[in-house]
């Protein structure tokens, strides 16, 4: 079939989601109640439909259902952008519409995009509660943490099943493993729906005044990462089944179009996984109470200058540069006096255990003489003081030894030891698209494209360090926002 033929028999509707997470389905069902009709795409089969949402625990940084955390708006500040020019951001302190177009666009997280973030997180819980999703302060794999958190009962497997089933009874279309390839145009230049590929490989064509994107970031292909984030990207993995799905092409669309990049391209959200294991989020997040050596059996990093839930990412990714991108966390028998200490390892593979220092070595196949040294380094850097696992405890190895260790710095001496190893997981990749508060995906001169919206990962908010719990949260805010904008283009009054 010609491309002609493809277009002219393109399947009619009045909004187009590509992506099946919490950011497309909360657009599609926004619009839906809105009275559009609805095309949700989704690359996965049915049985992994999602995205990421699915595999999260989808925790929140809320202190209750209807107020986000008292740290949620100054942590975004905090890590809105690099070395910004004062100039550009006193202006963004005014009215938007006053704002140039390169403020529009900067690379940074706009107040505007935040305040609106947190105004709305409280409505969309309320929301997603109405298709029967429960929230509560519920356990996680933190011992420590610096902030609040909520999450739905049943993680983000539930806000899926929840929104799509409310879809599927209503009337969207879904499309399962189905790639969105190119934009089709209207005879005016505007965004007029997708050219989409399916099981077979055959194009054809959905047409509809609104398109969202809410598919995502690029940390399932391998070219795009090298592309961005340079040839250590080999040692990366995405952190969970959904990532590999996230191939990028709805970034590559939309900057092709014109879209204005936003986000930290070079940059992740970086999680310390187990390796060995292949469950969903393997993650080992007890590291704080040992020590981390590299393949030379070297420490190369404070394990604890904080509590390990404002501290992993940094950590993970000092890892990630460490020889083979490889680390392991080192303990002892002490490791048992930390309560519930396995409920902050979500591996399925045991800790690698020994009787000795060097028989650990040779199972962690880890330079024996240097960490024999390292260790022993170590330990004699240990000092007296109280150890408070629950707290931030201030017991740090003494003052000249390098690196130092703030918080629960103990000597590791006591057989038996234990170990897991840890590389750089890749949770989603932080450069996107420029959306404005209504979800419209803004051209490079600061104006909203005509018909493209997007919301999720595909959208770059995040600098330098990721704001914690927020990501399935801003999801479902801006899939909201932009879904019932989208509504309103599609089906004006």
């Amino acid at each position: 079939m010609s491309e002609t033929n493809i277009k002219n028999q393109a399947r009619e509707y009045d909004v187009v989601v590509v992506g099946c997470g919490i950011a497309g389905l909360s657009a599609a069902v926004t619009a839906m109640q809105a009275g559009a009709r609805v095309a949700i795409l989704e690359r996965a089969p049915m049985e992994d439909r999602g995205g990421n949402t699915r595999w999260t625990e989808a925790m929140m940084r809320m202190k209750s259902e209807a107020e986000v955390a008292d740290d949620f708006e100054s942590h975004f500040a905090e890590n809105a952008g690099h070395y910004l020019d004062p100039e550009l951001v006193s202006e963004a302190a005014g009215a938007y519409e006053n704002w140039s177009s390169i403020v529009k666009v900067l690379g940074f997280a706009d107040p505007e995009l935040i305040s609106t973030f947190a105004d709305n997180a409280g409505h969309a819980i309320a929301w997603l509660k109405t298709f029967g999703v429960r929230f509560d302060f519920l356990p996680g794999y933190f011992i420590t943490t610096c902030t609040s958190r909520m999450g739905p009962v049943g993680g983000g497997l539930a806000l899926v099943e929840a929104l799509a089933a409310w879809a599927e009874k209503h009337g969207a279309d879904f499309y399962y493993r189905t790639t969105a390839r190119e934009f089709l145009r209207g005879d005016d230049g505007t965004i007029a729906g997708v050219v989409a590929t399916g099981p077979d490989a055959r194009p054809f064509a959905l047409r509809a005044p609104a398109t969202v994107l809410a598919c995502g970031g690029f940390e399932g292909n391998p070219e795009m990462l090298a592309q961005y984030l340079g040839p250590r990207a080999r040692y990366l993995r995405p952190v969970a089944r959904g990532g590999y799905y996230n191939k990028g092409e709805g970034l590559r669309m939309a900057l092709a179009a014109g879209a204005a990049p936003s986000g930290d391209f070079g940059q992740f959200h970086a999680e310390p996984l187990d390796p060995r294991s292949g469950a969903p989020e393997p993650i080992v997040l007890v590291f704080n109470y040992g020590v981390l050596v590299n393949k030379r059996g070297e420490r190369f990093i404070d394990e604890a200058p904080a509590t390990v839930d404002a501290t992993y990412e940094s950590i993970t990714r000092v890892i990630h540069e460490q020889p083979d991108g490889i680390a392991w966390a080192v303990f002892d028998a002490r490791i048992e006096d930390v309560p519930n200490w396995r409920s902050s390892v979500r591996s399925d593979q045991p800790p690698i255990r020994a009787n000795s220092v060097a028989e650990l070595a040779a199972a962690l196949d880890v330079d024996a003489a240097g960490l024999q040294a390292t260790l022993q380094a170590y330990n004699g850097a240990c000092g007296g003081g109280a150890f408070d696992p629950l707290k931030t405890d201030g017991l740090a190895t003494r003052d000249g030894y390098r690196p130092r260790k703030s918080n629960w710095a103990r000597p590791i001496d006591r057989a038996p030891y234990m170990a897991y190893p840890i590389i750089c997981g890749n949770c989603f990749t932080f450069g996107g698209l420029k959306v404005n508060i209504r979800g419209q995906v803004l051209n490079t001169d600061g104006d909203p494209i005509p018909g493209l919206y997007a919301a999720g990962e595909t959208v770059g908010l995040y600098y330098g360090t990721y704001t914690g719990a927020t990501s399935v949260l801003r999801g479902a805010v801006f899939g909201r926002l932009s879904g019932a904008e989208a509504a309103r283009l599609a089906k004006p009054g």
